[in-house]
């Protein structure tokens, strides 16, 4: 079998990329395909230094750093990749690949990370963080959305068979495709943490500082609660989070893989506030032995046992999290590490990677059946 995997861009290491990462491990002799590839060398070691096929975009004037801008382009360029030489497409989709154009007797499985965020249903909250509720740049705004509305159900059809990465965005699937999804959760890479470390007296959240990411919560909380903090991560904005905080919470910027291993076996808790599609760092912590305090909605209700490996916060108020904190602080949980961490090894790359596999020659046998049964009834001679 000759497989395609498509990818929306390369341009980090992130979650999603971990996911591409593991497929590539499964099937080395796949062909790559990205609307833009802007790793640098050192960070290709992820993708086996392959050659990536990029759509036009790659070419457009500063697309390198902002290659975003052409979002209204991308249903056009992801539509340009010529893959008739493939049995099998995979799509890593976030926001355009399920889109790829393909044969009928050619297979396409699409591993969901989420239906599009900002065209659904965080469109009001993403119009708002970026002051475009009014004027006319924001009725442009809101007319691109609806075209990417229009043109994401339509080409959910071009999908066979659709994989989510939680029963969370099974749900959105559902809900905006009216399509069933497989549940396969992404791959965390366990095996780098240890639990059996002393913990110390600090709390710790690891986050990109984007706004949906909910660090101003986080930040806000521990203002009021007046405990110890550690804030690994970076963003646009980090001037405004250090502005407001007070002595209590330290800000490290970006980190390390090391040493961000480092912090989770050592912190008191994680802290995650935001509504994730999965999150893998919360699972990360987890590995550690850290309970995690998280917020109850989105995936964080299928890694973490309230009451058990962590607790689940109600609202995502800076009340309810600074309550679930001082619940922690009076009552501790007992739950030893080694058994938090079994709950991170359901999520962990070998899972993954047995688990994919499985759907993909699943799905291969089936297709293989449905496309070689007769579409139409047979006429019978005179």
């Amino acid at each position: 079998m000759r497989i395609a995997i498509i990818h929306e861009w390369l341009a980090a290491y992130a979650g999603s990329e971990r996911v591409v990462e593991q497929i590539l491990q499964l099937y080395p002799e796949a062909d790559l395909y990205s609307l833009v590839d802007f790793l640098k060398p050192k960070a290709r070691a992820f993708i086996q230094h392959k050659p990536v096929m990029t759509s036009f975009i790659q070419r457009l004037p500063g697309a390198r750093k902002h290659f975003r801008q052409y979002l209204p382009l991308m249903p056009i360029a992801i539509e340009q990749f010529d893959l008739t030489d493939y049995d099998i497409v995979i799509s890593s989709h976030h926001a355009m690949t399920k889109g790829v154009i393909t044969r009928a007797d050619q297979l396409h499985i699409s591993y969901v990370h989420t239906p599009i965020r900002y065209a659904w249903d965080l469109q009001w909250q993403y119009l708002e963080q970026a002051g475009l509720k009014r004027g006319l740049k924001g009725l442009l705004t809101r007319l691109i959305f609806h075209y990417l509305r229009l043109w994401d159900v339509s080409t959910a059809n071009r999908v066979d068979t659709f994989v989510a990465n939680s029963q969370f965005i099974a749900r959105r699937i559902h809900k905006t495709y009216r399509r069933e999804a497989q549940v396969i959760y992404p791959p965390v890479a366990i095996e780098r943490f240890r639990c059996d470390r002393p913990r110390a007296d600090f709390y710790l959240t690891v986050s990109r500082f984007v706004p949906y990411k909910r660090v101003d919560l986080t930040i806000a909380a521990f203002n009021q609660l007046g405990l110890p903090l550690v804030v690994i991560g970076d963003g646009d904005q980090r001037a405004q989070l250090e502005k407001i905080a007070r002595p209590n919470i330290q800000f490290l910027g970006y980190q390390a893989d090391d040493a961000v291993v480092d912090y989770m076996e050592r912190c008191k808790a994680f802290i995650f506030p935001a509504e994730e599609d999965f999150g893998i760092t919360v699972v990360e912590a987890q590995a550690a032995g850290a309970p995690a305090i998280a917020y109850g909605r989105g995936g964080a209700t299928e890694t973490v046992i309230s009451g058990k490996t962590g607790l689940l916060f109600a609202q995502q108020t800076v009340d309810s999290l600074v309550q679930a904190v001082r619940d922690f602080e009076q009552a501790p949980l007992t739950t030893p590490p080694t058994v938090i961490r079994q709950q991170a090894e359901r999520f962990s790359e070998s899972q993954f990677r047995q688990q994919f596999q499985a759907c993909v020659e699943a799905s291969w046998e089936e297709f293989q059946q449905a496309t070689a049964s007769p579409c139409t009834p047979e006429i019978p001679a005179r």
